[in-house]
């Protein structure tokens, strides 16, 4: 995707109603989201090597929720909301991204970006299980209980000969294995918060102020913990930011609001299955790595899992009588 691409976007979700949108705006949200998160799992591997978890992910949200901030008020959107609107605004950033994503990047400083991204591919059962706990929540059908078993076999299936090959773990490693772990939860409790909010804040506005929340929170705290002696703006580091906030923030990340504004989360999250397979296959072409038949196998069943997910039929709150799918 270019530019041009992410200008659409933009406008789209600065255009869009809270209830409404297109089957256009919402299948260009998904490939955003599969693309370029995909992508943010190299990204941030290779700028962890330079730049602690707390400052690269406080740097990165907070750029990119300014940037974010200012095209809001030259579109004219409004900004400021009552207290309630804007504290869940920031409860919702805190738990995605300084929760969520932080323990994804501190994770990478120690467990290959692969690897990781099908750890955190763990979110869609944590969201499961909290759905079926809440009142009203959004339960599944067969067909997409299905999907998820059989995205978690294809996910085994990628992760098994990194774990089989790695047997030496260390205290540090075991301990990024956890940090990555609880990330997913607070990413699967974010989301879960951030739908059934219902906020009337704009999607792009919603964005910007949980991504400057969630910087500012990281900013402070890397700092009051010395972290800046081991921040290194290399050109490796450059870079990963540079994508990070253009491709992982600017578009993937408002994308991924827009669709849980829109879009059943059961269906929003099918990207845990579609973003280790970009990872896996980036890692191909620009790592060299050479996957073998079990990890190709496993991203053929998460292809098919994605499809029996996403076109699963759910059930519409307050009318029974009618389902929702993606087509």
């Amino acid at each position: 995707m270019n530019l041009s691409t992410m200008a659409n976007l933009l406008q789209q979700t600065g255009d869009s109603g809270k209830k409404t949108a297109s089957t256009a705006s919402i299948v260009l949200a998904f490939a955003s989201v599969y693309f370029f998160w995909g992508s943010t799992y190299t990204a941030i591997r290779i700028g962890a090597a330079d730049m602690p978890a707390l400052l690269l992910a406080g740097t990165r949200f907070l750029i990119a929720g300014a940037i974010l901030l200012g095209w809001c008020r030259w579109r004219g959107l409004r900004l400021l909301w009552p207290r309630r609107e804007m504290a869940m605004l920031v409860v919702v950033g805190l738990l995605l991204l300084a929760g969520g994503n932080v323990g994804l990047v501190y994770g990478e400083r120690y467990v290959p970006s692969g690897m990781s991204s099908l750890i955190f591919a763990v979110t869609p059962l944590y969201i499961a299980l909290i759905e079926m706990a809440l009142p009203g929540g959004e339960p599944l059908p067969a067909r997409g209980w299905l999907g998820l078993s059989l995205g978690f076999a294809g996910l085994a299936a990628l992760l098994w000969p990194t774990m089989h090959n790695s047997m030496d773990y260390d205290a540090e490693f075991l301990l990024a294995i956890g940090v990555l772990f609880a990330g997913a939860l607070l990413w699967a409790v974010g989301s879960i918060v951030s739908r059934r909010a219902k906020l009337k804040v704009n999607t792009l506005v919603a964005a910007s102020w949980q991504m400057l929340a969630a910087g500012m929170f990281c900013v402070i705290l890397g700092t009051a913990l010395g972290q800046w002696q081991q921040f290194h703006l290399t050109a490796s580091a450059v870079g990963s930011l540079a994508w990070l906030i253009t491709g992982g923030s600017l578009l993937g990340y408002t994308a991924y609001i827009y669709l849980l504004e829109h879009v059943p989360v059961s269906k929003v999250v099918s990207n845990s299955y579609v973003n280790p397979m970009v990872a896996v296959l980036l890692g191909i072409l620009l790592l060299h790595e050479r996957p073998g038949p079990t990890e190709f196998a496993g991203m053929v069943s998460i292809v098919v899992a994605v499809f029996l997910l996403t076109t699963a039929k759910v059930r519409v709150k307050g009318n029974p009588s009618r389902a929702e799918a993606i087509d």
